[in-house]
């Protein structure tokens, strides 16, 4: 029986996401110089990946 093909694996996963998970976009405040620490992970600003 063989796989769907909805079900890859996440690595094989080639287009851009718009919609990043809560530690990509703590690591991307901290890039931006945007996080203090001590900040919470919850209420995080809107944040564009990189390109």
């Amino acid at each position: 029986m063989s796989q769907h093909a909805s079900l890859k694996s996440a690595n094989k996963i080639k287009t851009k996401r718009n919609v990043l998970k809560r530690f990509e976009r703590v690591d991307l405040l901290k890039a931006r110089g945007k996080w203090k620490e001590g900040n919470r992970g919850l209420g995080l600003p809107k944040t564009k990946p990189d390109v």
